[in-house]
Order: C-alpha cells, then structure tokens, then sequence
C-alpha cells in the first residue's frame, strides 16, 4: 500500500511546483511574463493556492529564486575554489560565476537586476548571499570582504551584461579572466 503524503511534503511539493514554473516562464519571456494568474494556471491550482505558499505574490517567488541562485551560484564557486590546486583560483571561479550567469539568465536577473527584499551587504544581509560574497572574497584573498571583493564581484557582473547584451566579443572571454586572474590572483594557504 502507497504511503499518504504528509500535508508538509505536498505543502513543499507545491511551492517547488511554483518556483519551477516561475524559473521556466521568467528562462523563456523574461520576468515580465510571470504573474501570478499565470502560474497558478501552469501548477493547476488557483491563485489563493499560489498566495498561500507566497503571501507576497510575484516579489517573494522572484525574491525565492534569487536566494535558490545564490546558494547554487556559491556552491559553485565554492566547489572551483575548493578544486584549484596549485593553479590560482580566480580563473576557475570567474569561469564558474559567468557560467551560472549563462546558463540560469532568468535567476541571474532575478538576483542581481530585479528588486527583491533582500539587504546587500548589511549584518542583515540573508546568509545565502553572505556566503557567496565571502567565496568572493575567499577567492582573491580579501580578508576584510570589503572593496576589493566588491571591485572583483563588479567585474565579473559586468562581463556577464556585457556578454549577455553582445558588447564583449565571446573570444576574449578567455583573455578577459586571465586579465582578472593577473589583478587579482593570490597565493592561497
């Protein structure tokens, strides 16, 4: 006999079903696509349903992604940074950031483009996007986490618009993070 889902695991089962369809809707026409009648209709349940799981509508779904990303996006870099051996670190992370950023476009924007209730750079900051500044900052051997992360950080958000918008030639990249590498490498203990 098939066990009864719990009211917990078809409440998570739910919201994982209205966050994929945001991801999906927002990947294929953008944020401005994803509304609340919209996902409702692709989950099957009504809008009261979707505000159940997310009294804030659209803001809290897109502010969930974002937070999705930044722990996928910091497990990443955190895995190149972890990986590196004797080689510096930055150019592995650099390559795994700019690949997150192109391949997850919608929650990259969603992270770093769309308003979300979210304090950057506060004691108040969720801990989620704490942590993947401070593989940043791990990376290039900013012990204080301050304007150098920041610099490096800007940096590489700025390669992945100006990728994105086709203002960087797609065969610089490579020379583009050895030129990040060169400013920003360090030895690692």
């Amino acid at each position: 006999m098939a066990e009864r889902m719990s009211r917990q695991e078809r409440y998570e089962q739910r919201r994982r079903a209205i966050l994929d369809a945001a991801r999906e809707r927002a990947d294929a026409d953008g944020w401005a696509a994803v509304t609340t009648r919209h996902l409702a209709d692709a989950i099957g349940y009504t809008q009261p349903v979707l505000y159940g799981h997310f009294p804030g509508g659209k803001a809290e779904i897109m502010l969930a992604v974002a937070l999705e990303g930044f722990v996928e996006l910091t497990r990443r870099c955190r895995t190149a940074l972890d990986e590196d051996g004797d080689r510096g670190a930055v150019e592995p992370v650099a390559e795994a950031y700019l690949k997150f950023s192109r391949e997850h476009p919608a929650v990259y924007e969603a992270m770093f483009q769309q308003a979300i209730d979210a304090e950057f750079a506060s004691a108040d900051s969720p801990a989620d996007l704490r942590a993947g500044f401070e593989v940043l900052a791990e990376t290039i051997g900013d012990d204080e986490g301050g304007a150098a992360t920041e610099v490096f950080w800007g940096a590489l958000h700025g390669i992945t618009v100006l990728e994105r918008a086709g203002r960087m030639r797609p065969e610089h990249r490579a020379q583009r993070i050895a030129e990040l590498s060169s400013r920003y490498a360090v030895r690692r203990r």
